[in-house]
């Protein structure tokens, strides 16, 4: 069974990648840890992913009260685990909490052009691509 549990002392330092042509698209763990620190203000929520009680990835949002959403802004699965439908699974859980949490009506997020992976997996969610910005594409989903 899949969950999501808050990074703290007794689990930030497993030891999670992903394979070596994602890289350019993803924030490597300390990055995360590091942009969840920083956001704390804004009530950051840093997660392990996992299954079966096996850490298998990291996620991570924030508030953006000034636009009334959260921004989701990490979201990864370690290249051990990859292929199993495990990345939208986690999507899924955040979501979950968010709704659950009530603040705002809907999420943003952004993804690297060229990661295809993630464009798909957001689709399936419910985001629409709202504009580019350099190599980032700003993805919404309106009704959280």
């Amino acid at each position: 069974m899949m969950r999501l549990e808050p990074i703290g002392p007794d689990n930030w330092r497993e030891e999670l990648a992903v394979r070596e042509d994602q890289k350019e698209f993803v924030s490597n763990p300390d990055r995360i840890l590091a942009r969840a620190y920083a956001y704390r203000e804004q009530r950051s929520q840093a997660k392990l992913i996992l299954d079966g009680g096996a850490p298998v990835g990291m996620l991570m949002w924030y508030d953006y009260p000034e636009q009334e959403r959260y921004v989701f802004s990490q979201l990864f699965i370690d290249r051990r685990y990859q292929g199993r439908g495990l990345g939208i699974a986690a999507a899924r859980l955040a979501l979950d909490e968010m709704r659950a949490d009530g603040r705002f009506p809907r999420v943003a997020l952004c993804y690297v052009t060229g990661n295809e992976a993630a464009r798909a997996l957001y689709e399936q969610l419910g985001f629409h691509l709202v504009k580019t910005v350099g190599n980032e594409n700003i993805m919404v989903l309106e009704h959280l």
